[in-house]
């Protein structure tokens, strides 16, 4: 299976939108005897290299779970070198992002992040926003039922009538209101649970777990993903 057989897969069957929930970056760090951190590094690079990936196959949306509400919880010191591994991401990496016409947005809590990150996320969107290219959404500081309670709140802010509320008006008041749902999220690192990721955006997403640590992760499995989705019958419900 080689990877120029997979890039020549039909355009129509490539998901618009890919998901990726990374996982076992200090994993992989520990089984090679490396400082935790050294993972973290390896995890932004092998974010850098999908993106690159993604584009190339034609995919036009891609969100990355990079830090979720759960995360505050580690240990002070790998939550500060997490935010600045993020702060470097947004001001060094969003110019290639730019070059190559690609557009960044972020959802999550940002309020939470500090003020320097807010601001360097604040100047990557207004870099990038006129970009038609692939759109990359970060997922920091994020959760899924964070994101619904909020879109409620929205709601009853906006004082949206009851009879007037459907799914569409609950999917508008989401962060991620003005993209398609999701077609395929893939989650590296053993686990099989989508950990407070895109919880309501998710409901008829396909879902492909592999054992491989997130920084082991190659541009070869990225094209078995891509194979294996073409192979799945997206009924819907129907």
């Amino acid at each position: 299976m080689t990877n120029k057989q997979n890039i020549d897969i039909p355009k129509r069957l490539i998901p618009e939108h890919l998901g990726i929930i990374i996982d076992g970056n200090r994993r992989w760090a520990r089984e090679k005897g490396l400082p935790e951190f050294e993972g973290h590094r390896r995890g932004r690079k092998k974010v850098k290299e999908v993106v690159r990936w993604s584009k190339k196959r034609g995919i036009k949306i891609l969100t990355v779970y990079a830090f979720s509400t759960e995360n505050w919880k580690r240990s002070k010191k790998e939550v500060d070198f997490l935010m600045r591994l993020l702060k470097l991401a947004l001001v060094k990496d969003v110019k290639e992002l730019h070059k190559e016409g690609m557009k960044l947005q972020v959802i999550g809590q940002k309020e939470r992040l500090s003020r320097a990150l807010q601001e360097a996320i604040k100047k990557a969107e207004e870099l990038t926003k006129d970009n038609k290219g692939l759109i990359l959404n970060l997922a920091i500081s994020y959760g899924g039922r964070t994101e619904i309670t909020e879109a409620v709140r929205k709601i009853v802010e906006k004082k949206i009538p009851p009879d007037k509320i459907s799914e569409k008006v609950v999917s508008e008041n989401l962060e991620t209101g003005d993209l398609p749902d999701p077609d395929l999220i893939i989650r590296t690192g053993g686990e099989q649970r989508l950990s407070n990721f895109l919880l309501w955006q998710t409901a008829y997403t396909e879902l492909y777990f592999l054992e491989k640590y997130w920084p082991d992760f190659t541009e070869k499995d990225l094209d078995e993903v891509l194979e294996d989705y073409t192979q799945r019958q997206r009924r819907f419900g129907r």
